[in-house]
């Protein structure tokens, strides 16, 4: 008795230590392991997504790099067409260089390069074929220089039809011809469109509406070239 009187007033000693540390200690250890298991999977998660995200960052890149690449292409190559002593190019701005080319993105071999280093793109031509294309444009040569990058866009990416509202009248008679021209070769893959008052784009079209106008009605109606000609030149006499 003596002994275990002993053990007991003994243990009497450790009546604030907490009996179910051990099992809390079990507790715990488990809910650490389940937490870091969780994060680790969270973290692979984390990677796998910054990974995808860096994927379609570079295709996104790429996109635009090939899209521009074509659009360029089409760009100096309609430009001289409607203008056989012409030049024209694209250049794309970037934060880096802060004018480069074409041709020298495309070789300089950085991959994952991220959009956000282009800050634009600069048009420069040239209507007498001189090198520095630094010329001062009129605003028919303006119209003309965005009609061709319309079209090289068209190249790249067609539409269905097109709507041009009276895009020829700044241009000069040698340039309405080519616009002309050109939207009639183009009209084989797609629909145009297009309003004028002038005898040129009339030359190539294959279908013609007249338009008039009275009692705040608009009526439109089918007609042959001779008397969409016609129209034309009535309404350039008047002017």
């Amino acid at each position: 008795m003596n002994s275990k009187h002993k053990v007991t007033e003994g243990l009497k000693k450790f009546s604030n230590v907490n009996k179910k540390a051990l099992e809390q200690y079990k507790n715990f250890t488990d809910n650490r392991e389940s937490l870091t298991a969780r994060k680790d999977d969270l973290d692979r998660s984390a990677k796998a997504i910054q990974d995808l995200i860096e994927v379609l960052d570079q295709k996104k890149d790429e996109a635009i790099e090939r899209t521009f690449k074509q659009v360029s292409k089409n760009f100096s190559e309609v430009f001289q067409q409607l203008v056989p002593k012409g030049k024209a190019s694209l250049i794309m701005k970037r934060r880096a260089t802060e004018e480069e080319p074409q041709s020298q993105s495309q070789t300089t071999g950085k991959k994952g390069s991220r959009v956000e280093q282009y800050t634009g793109v600069t048009i420069k031509v040239s209507f007498s074929g001189s090198r520095d294309m630094t010329e001062q444009l009129s605003g028919g040569q303006k119209t003309l220089v965005t009609l061709a990058l319309i079209f090289a866009i068209q190249q790249c990416d067609p539409a269905p039809f097109y709507l041009f509202d009276e895009i020829d009248a700044n241009l000069d008679p040698v340039y309405r011809t080519a616009v002309a021209k050109m939207i009639h070769q183009m009209s084989e893959t797609a629909q145009f469109i297009t309003t004028t008052f002038r005898p040129e784009m009339l030359a190539e079209a294959d279908t013609f509406f007249g338009v008039s106008f009275a009692n705040k009605v608009s009526d439109i109606r089918p007609i042959d070239k001779e008397a969409a000609l016609e129209f034309v030149q009535e309404e350039s006499t008047e002017r």
